[in-house]
């Protein structure tokens, strides 16, 4: 009988294969150009790097219900290409025949397949073991604002009232935490339930859209929240998953002041971005097996060369740099470096240097909400 490990864990970066599961909502009348548009696209999709194959199915029931599936060798390919200019750009034209959407994401397990009729089915591996979850979905959106409006976006963002937490009878909000790197905003959720379902209540909501207004002029990116193909584009590139998240087995420390939360901006040399997130996550990984390590939890989200990881510290952040950066040990600590935009991250060959850029890169807290504060 397998043990497993009763940490909580989530992970994009297991080498499991990936199945994408797709679920439109078309608009009344506009079956025939959303397939016109699909035929379009297809090839386009067939030819992205790690893409097995896809799809496209229709309901039985009710023709404007759509679904498509897709295979992935593995995640890391599916997550850059989904993020990437090249698929906002790629999927426009469908926008004008899509009412909704839903996009779910699964690691491949277990499979009943003939290998022989299906070779590329081959194509990558299956999970080992099913984690261990906590039913919480993790999410961050990161933008830029005009350099030298920070203090008032600041005083924006901190000032807000609190959404109601409770979405639906299967959906809250536990937790917004809000950070400002220089001009970089980043504002990671966590929810019970449905993240799509608490999302659409967060945005329609009075409060958060009177400073969803506020902070527009300052935006280095235009929208007009106003217009539904404006606002999908803005979130869709705002959008940074978390693509790996542990926690030390165990209940979660009731008393807030029992741990400290930090999100650390990580610098990454441009084109190295999911290299640096995967480093980060097998450091994790590995601290969570030491009983001593005061990290308690850590998220690390990713997209494009944008690196940051939330970490929950039940020790000051500054008393073991190594331990809050995610790289004990030399070697580590030489990875981490190779893989840092150097102009910015500076030598880290001396402790001097180490707690000068963790200084740095430790993100302004703006706002940090519990569900029990909302």
């Amino acid at each position: 009988m397998t043990t497993l490990s009763e940490r909580i864990s989530q992970s994009a970066f297991d080498g499991s294969r990936l199945r994408v599961v797709l679920m439109l909502d078309l608009e009344e009348g506009a079956q025939q150009q959303f397939l016109e548009a699909y035929e379009q696209l297809r090839n386009q999709v067939a030819s992205v790097p790690g893409h097995i194959t896809d799809q496209l199915c229709q309901s039985i029931e009710n023709p404007s219900q759509w679904l498509i599936t897709s295979e992935w060798e593995s995640a890391p390919p599916f997550l850059a290409w989904v993020n990437s200019e090249e698929h906002v750009k790629m999927v426009q034209p469908l926008h004008s025949c899509v009412r909704d959407t839903r996009s779910l994401r699964f690691s491949v397990l277990r499979e009943t397949s003939n290998a022989v009729a299906a070779p590329e089915l081959l194509k990558g591996r299956l999970q080992a073991n099913p984690r261990v979850g906590d039913g919480v979905v993790r999410h961050a959106l990161t933008f830029t604002v005009k350099p030298g409006s920070e203090p008032m976006v600041a005083d924006i963002l901190s000032g807000y009232t609190s959404p109601a937490a409770r979405v639906d009878d299967r959906t809250r909000l536990r937790r917004t935490s809000l950070f400002m790197y220089g001009n970089r905003v980043v504002r990671a959720i966590e929810v019970q339930g449905d993240l799509i379902a608490a999302l659409r209540h967060v945005s329609q909501q009075p409060e958060v859209r009177a400073v969803e207004e506020a902070i527009n002029p300052y935006l280095e990116q235009d929208r007009d929240l106003n217009d539904p193909d404006s606002a999908r584009v803005f979130f869709t590139r705002a959008a940074l998953p978390a693509v790996h998240h542990v926690a030390t087995g165990g209940p979660e420390p009731e008393s807030a002041e029992a741990v400290s939360r930090h999100a650390l901006y990580y610098p990454a040399k441009p084109g190295f971005g999911m290299t640096l997130a995967k480093m980060l996550a097998r450091q994790d990984e590995e601290a969570a097996d030491d009983p001593a390590c005061p990290v308690y939890g850590s998220t690390i989200f990713q997209r494009d060369d944008i690196v940051v990881r939330l970490i929950d510290m039940r020790e000051p952040l500054d008393r073991d740099p190594l331990v809050s950066l995610g790289a004990r040990g030399p070697r580590k600590l030489a990875v981490l470096r190779r893989l840092l935009d150097g102009d910015v991250a500076g030598g880290l060959t001396s402790e001097r240097e180490l707690a000068h850029f963790l200084a740095r890169a430790d993100m302004d807290l703006i706002t940090d909400r519990r569900a029990s504060d909302a």
